[in-house]
């Protein structure tokens, strides 16, 4: 019981920098999240950081434009299967090579949220799912550079045949009580702990 809360609370986010961030991952400098946008995109205008709405941002003085960096929304396939959950492997071209993770990706800007898990799913595994329920909704603070809110959603396979592409060199199934190390993905442990 003591090295399951021990594990729990390995991945509970701390502040640092003004930036929440999880405490066995790398940490930026405190300025580096300002320096992504150095001029206006509206006007071409150097951009300076600014106090605004309670954080600093980085702000045009000529046209007023300010960039709000928000969280891109990340969805999840869990796909399980008497007892076991289908994980992939991260390739050596992707974050996290060699590395598991629940089969995801990013939702595009048109994109219905359910339709990205789908896509998605279909890209990683070559599987065909139905998109079902929501496990869960989590922040993913283990990459300070690129914060995303994930959804994980119950999928069901209707057709398709299990093969690896896009960010995964494989797929495999596994016993929820016999993960491969390592995980990818922080909150990834967590909805797999959610489901044993």
């Amino acid at each position: 019981m003591e090295d399951g809360l021990a594990d729990v609370n390995r991945f509970q986010p701390i502040l640092a920098f003004g930036i929440r961030l999880w405490e066995d991952r790398w940490v930026t400098s405190a300025t580096s999240f300002l320096a992504d946008y150095r001029y206006c995109p509206h006007c071409a205008t150097p951009l300076t950081p600014a106090e605004k709405g309670g954080r600093m941002r980085m702000v045009c003085p000529a046209c007023g434009f300010i960039h709000y960096r928000n969280p891109t929304v990340g969805v999840a396939a869990v796909i399980l299967d008497d007892g076991n959950v289908l994980l992939g492997r991260r390739s050596q071209s992707s974050s996290y090579p060699g590395a598991w993770c629940i089969p995801c990706g990013h939702v595009e800007w048109d994109e219905d949220i359910r339709e990205a898990a789908r896509r998605e799913c279909l890209e990683e595994t070559g599987l065909e799912v139905s998109v079902g329920e929501v496990i869960a909704v989590h922040s993913n603070f283990h990459n300070p550079a690129q914060h995303t809110v994930g959804v994980w959603f119950r999928c069901k396979i209707i057709g398709g045949a299990l093969q690896a592409g896009d960010d995964l060199d494989r797929v495999a199934w596994f016993s929820l009580d016999d993960l491969p190390q390592p995980l990818a993905f922080p909150t990834d442990e967590l909805v797999l702990d959610q489901l044993r």
